[in-house]
């Protein structure tokens, strides 16, 4: 929760300052519990019942969970080093996740390279000191963006994955949209301008590991539907 929104020295302490950081740190604690909980009792299969591509996507989605919630809880990570190590684990996603969906993926393939290699490399450009362009950045975002639409359309009819893991990688799509529109009047608050931010990223950790844990179940088998559960 400190380490949410750097506090200015001698700042006053007031409900709406405080209330922010304790909703971010709340949130998190929900994305942490669902990633830790793990795949439902019983539905794992042992390693060598998995398909090694299945395997090697799950521990991609992993990894980029947990750099996903690094990248904003490490105060001591800069920008730069954290922007680098989550796009490059979620293009590493991207690489891994064309060879677990069905049908032809060259397009769905190519666009998350280009928004997550493409985030990776202005990330470097800006530890050596050397500026991105900001149309750069903003063309790399709606890659990435489309990049989730398709494979969400993807997951949506596949019955390897739950409604609850297609519902919170939608949220994490649509919800930094209106959650900006909501606080542009509050704009310039103590934290509140970061909040579309954390809670888009809240929900991309709990649609990485579930979309994880929901492969460990067999693929003949179904992703419990478990909305509620959720």
């Amino acid at each position: 929760m400190t380490l949410f929104v750097p506090v200015a020295e001698g700042a006053v302490v007031t409900p709406q300052s405080l209330l922010v950081p304790v909703l971010a740190g709340m949130a998190w604690t929900w994305a942490i519990w669902q990633s830790l909980r793990g795949p439902s009792a019983g539905s794992a299969g042992s390693a060598a019942e998995q398909d090694q591509d299945i395997v090697r996507l799950r521990i991609a989605l992993y990894v980029a969970a947990a750099a996903t919630w690094l990248f904003h809880v490490t105060a001591s990570l800069s920008w730069e080093v954290g922007i680098v190590i989550s796009s490059a684990a979620m293009w590493v996603v991207v690489l891994r996740f064309t060879r677990v969906l069905d049908g032809d993926q060259m397009f769905t393939r190519g666009l998350g390279a280009l928004g997550y290699g493409g985030f990776t490399v202005i990330g470097l450009f800006d530890l050596v000191g050397v500026p991105a362009l900001d149309r750069a950045a903003t063309f790399c975002g709606l890659a990435s963006l489309i990049w989730l639409a398709l494979v969400l359309r993807d997951q949506w009819g596949d019955d390897r994955w739950g409604r609850a893991t297609f519902a919170y990688g939608t949220a994490s799509l649509v919800a930094p949209i209106l959650l900006t529109l909501a606080v542009m009047p509050f704009s310039g608050e103590a934290g509140v301008d970061e909040v579309p931010s954390v809670i888009a990223n809240v929900l991309l950790m709990i649609w990485l590991t579930r979309t994880a844990h929901d492969l460990a179940v067999p693929h003949h088998e179904p992703a419990a539907q478990t909305a509620l559960e959720a």
